[in-house]
């Protein structure tokens, strides 16, 4: 998958996901860095088909209003460890590429994952 990872989430995301074989930038890379406006995001998201991951509301405000960004993964895991969310994502990762097959909106919670369906057209 493509990711874009939001500056509120460590770089270490970032990296762990590209050592799992993914695409991933992480808004410190981009030409603002992480004062890179969620607007901004979702669009460089949009456009290289990437997956937004934030813990930001905004984005998911943003997606469900506007559909931008076209696809986004929430964590929702409230406050842990770097270590914990990156072990996390690991023993998650299976489970969240299923669940963009369902849905183009997707929750990361502490114990689940969470899809949630496509909107019909």
């Amino acid at each position: 998958m493509r990711f874009l990872v939001d500056a509120q989430l460590p770089v270490r995301l970032a990296a762990r996901l590209r050592d799992l074989g993914h695409d991933v930038l992480h808004t410190s890379s981009l030409p603002d860095g992480n004062r890179t406006t969620d607007q901004q995001i979702a669009a460089v998201a949009d456009q290289d088909g990437r997956v937004v991951v934030s813990k930001d509301a905004d984005f998911r405000n943003g997606h469900l209003l506007a559909g931008s960004p076209a696809r986004l993964l929430v964590v929702t895991t409230g406050n842990i460890s770097n270590d914990h969310l990156l072990n996390l994502f690991e023993s998650r990762l299976a489970e969240i590429e299923e669940a963009f097959a369902l849905g183009d909106h997707v929750e990361l919670r502490r114990n689940t994952v969470v899809s949630h369906p496509h909107a019909e057209s």
